[in-house]
């Protein structure tokens, strides 16, 4: 798979969207700060974690045909692939994900995710925000809480999303809902593995910029005098955050992949999802706390079984690229001492149907999922919650998008209690349902 390649639609027909790039700019400091600007139109007990990377598997992954198989259910249920053993004795995987078996150990797999929201845009919203979705509140995403209670004055944008952050169909799942557009995530861009224009236009000087940005600033502070509302409150965040990654040739450094060794790019693969989860490691490293890396391709309606291996040819199917892009992620991290402040999270908006329709595929499910989590302070080599023999609920622990948010935000640093300003001055809690999955720690 070229990671260039087009983007895949789901069976809502939806495309991932085509974000404004960097390359747009002509002066420095105000159009780079209006392009983030548009973009964004933005200690508990528990704390284990100073970082987390996001793979979301957008479209809706098949519990059965990956993490939670029934080898002994009916022909018309179980999965066309064999169940293998891992690390974990008495844990199965499906056998398109090899690799990731020999990683168990550091895996907390949760079998018994399950909500009722079976659309994409409202399960994404569920999942990405841990409230369920209503037209009255557009609530922030997990990334934009983190970047939001752990600021900082770093060159590094906190939240990013490899390529864009139109997860599910819509442009607010995984956005900063009713917080400043400022803890929006720093989209990238289609291809991750180059990501363009992170340098000032030709014949800008920082020494120049430097004059601009204290004209802006003396500017800004007169307009505030005639007119206070959101975008000229907002305007110093983005103007800010703009100028320190243009500035910071350390900040620039760790969107380029080509510093990479070539044995680490081959280890995680050149699919999109292998160039993405190398991207999210480099940014994670350099300072950035919550990195998103959306997987396309998986609302899988027919064919399961061409779909999903590299049935065509080598690298065209979904399973063998997760496989080695997620694996190379879980042990990269180990090896550079990341993996214990890194919480990795695997997961997509809900299950499938565990009978397999008539042309082969599987149609949305949310009564019935899976999560992986990996580092962070979580307790590895484990299954939480199980369903039935037919994978059609869950019959032990079973796991809500409100609990899953609350436990990871709680091994993130953020109290999920804390009250928020919503418009109009309301306080709102920053959840207001879920427990922390105590099994994990």
């Amino acid at each position: 798979m070229n990671p260039s390649s087009a983007p895949v639609a789901r069976c809502d027909g939806i495309l991932r969207r085509d974000f404004i790039h960097l390359g747009l700019l002509t002066t420095l400091g105000v159009s780079l700060s209006d392009v983030l600007r548009w973009q964004a139109m933005a200690t508990p007990n528990e704390h284990r974690a100073t970082s987390c990377i996001l793979l979301w598997l957008d479209g809706g992954p098949s519990h059965l045909d990956t993490f939670d198989p029934k080898p002994d259910a009916p022909a018309e249920i179980r999965s066309p692939f064999k169940a293998i053993p891992t690390t974990v004795d008495g844990v199965q995987i499906c056998e398109h994900l090899p690799l990731t078996a020999k990683t168990m150990r550091d895996v907390a797999l949760i079998r018994s995710l399950t909500h009722e929201l079976g659309n994409h845009d409202t399960g994404t919203r569920f999942m990405l925000t841990g409230h369920r979705p209503t037209p009255a509140l557009q609530h922030p995403s997990l990334g934009s809480l983190v970047a939001h209670e752990h600021q900082n004055d770093g060159a590094m944008p906190p939240y990013v999303a490899i390529p864009n952050d139109a997860v599910g169909g819509n442009s607010e799942g995984a956005r900063s809902g009713f917080l400043s557009g400022a803890y929006s995530a720093f989209n990238v861009g289609n291809d991750p593995s180059r990501v363009r224009d992170l340098d000032p236009p030709e014949g800008v000087s920082f020494a120049r910029s430097d004059q601009r940005r204290e004209m802006l600033r003396r500017m800004d502070a007169l307009s505030r005098e005639v007119e206070e509302g959101p975008a000229t409150r907002n305007r110093d965040a983005f103007f800010e955050q703009a100028y320190r990654l243009l500035a910071s040739p350390e900040a620039k450094a760790a969107f380029d992949l080509g510093r990479e060794k070539a044995v680490t790019r081959e280890r995680f693969g050149h699919a999109r999802v292998g160039v993405g989860c190398l991207l999210a490691r480099r940014l994670i490293e350099a300072g950035s706390r919550f990195v998103t890396v959306v997987d396309t391709g998986w609302d899988t309606h027919q064919q399961i079984s061409k779909e999903l291996p590299d049935s065509r040819f080598s690298g065209s199917g979904k399973l063998p690229s997760l496989d080695r892009a997620y694996s190379a992620l879980l042990t990269d991290l180990r090896e550079r001492g990341l993996l214990d402040s890194t919480l990795v999270v695997l997961m997509g908006e809900f299950g499938r149907t565990p009978k397999l329709n008539a042309v082969g595929g599987r149609d949305h499910w949310p009564r019935a999922g899976f999560v992986c989590l990996a580092g962070g302070g979580v307790k590895g080599g484990q299954v939480i919650g199980a369903t039935n023999a037919f994978g059609e609920l869950p019959v032990d622990r079973p796991i809500g998008p409100p609990d899953l948010a609350f436990t990871l935000l709680r091994l993130l640093g953020v109290n999920p209690a804390k009250e928020l300003i919503a418009p109009g001055g309301r306080p709102v809690k920053i959840l207001g349902e879920g427990s922390f999955i105590s099994e994990l720690t």
